[in-house]
């Protein structure tokens, strides 16, 4: 089967060193496999998304040499449209056919009541939905509310068993993870974790390389998979670049992101250090996309969750 991979930006500000880092494996790993790569423009959000940054960062792109077989603003390929935000049907059809199921309900919680039912001790950042809207019996089949809610799919409590290529065998137990979860918020917004796998299938993706921060929420793509009826692609998640203070890059970060980096350094320092810092080469050294795709192979990265640098 032909490798088909996909970087999936959301346009809310330029680029940055680490979205970088993301896309540029994801292409390698296509094009190392003889395989197609995929420009879909993630602007599920209408307040921060704006045209004018999905243009720009097809512009970083190009101009890094990380070129695509399908999508983009042009809409290149068959599997249109491939922005988000003109894909409100796909989603619909996808619901209903969710809510066949009988497993989605609607959820009136404000995120002040989720949050009033989170353990104190929990600190990791994450939300687990205490399912207190959740039918007494599923599957259920209620009629749509006219009131303004959210749509959660209930999740049983089993667990999620997935291979990643990173970082091996995988077992997340959807209900201690983080509960029903949201397929469409309450303000009307189709919820990322849908819109995704519903993208994924019809955009024929089997493979998604990305940051590792998005590991765990393979578990609740690959339940939606299941419920659909399709196959979940393979997945291998990537460190994520930190500055030098061992923190998570934002957009926020100026002087790692694509216009500090254009106006400093060539296409081939940047790709040169990135392909270093990671292992796919020896030596830092200019290095040109084509250049590294014979040099590109999982097996030479190492598992970790950070990759700390500073201005390169």
């Amino acid at each position: 089967m032909s490798v088909v991979g996909r970087f999936a930006p959301s346009p809310t500000g330029r680029m940055h060193l680490g979205n970088v880092f993301a896309a540029m494996m994801s292409w390698l790993s296509a094009r190392s496999a003889g395989g197609r790569w995929v420009l879909r423009i993630e602007d599920l959000d209408p307040q921060r998304s704006k045209p004018e940054y999905a243009r720009q960062l097809e512009d970083d792109l190009h101009w890094l040499g990380l070129d695509w077989d399908e999508g983009g603003m042009e809409g290149l390929g068959e599997n249109g449209p491939y922005l988000q935000s003109q894909r409100g049907d796909v989603y619909s059809r996808a619901l209903d056919r969710l809510k066949e199921t009988g497993l989605t309900y609607p959820c009136f919680c404000t995120r002040a009541d989720i949050m009033a039912t989170q353990a104190p001790h929990q600190s990791d950042g994450r939300i687990i939905y205490a399912g207190t809207c959740r039918p007494k019996n599923m599957p259920c089949h209620t009629e749509e509310p006219e009131r303004k809610h959210a749509t959660r799919i209930c999740v049983p409590d089993i667990d999620i068993d997935f291979n990643d290529r990173l970082y091996g065998q995988q077992r997340v137990n959807l209900s201690k993870h983080c509960g029903d979860f949201v397929v469409r918020r309450g303000d009307g917004a189709w919820a990322y974790q849908l819109a995704v796998v519903v993208d994924d299938i019809a955009m024929g993706v089997n493979e998604v390389v990305r940051g590792c921060d998005l590991l765990l929420s393979s578990a609740q793509q690959i339940y939606l998979y299941n419920l659909l009826g399709k196959t979940a692609p393979a997945y291998a998640h990537v460190p994520l670049i930190c500055n030098s203070s061992a923190l998570r890059l934002s957009k926020r970060d100026k002087d790692l992101d694509m216009g500090c980096l254009r106006a400093k350094y060539t296409p081939e320092q940047i790709l040169g250090r990135l392909a270093h810092i990671v292992g796919i080469i020896d030596k830092e050294e200019p290095a040109g996309a084509k250049d590294l795709i014979g040099q590109f192979a999982w097996s030479k990265i190492e598992p970790r969750e950070k990759i700390i640098t500073d201005i390169i």
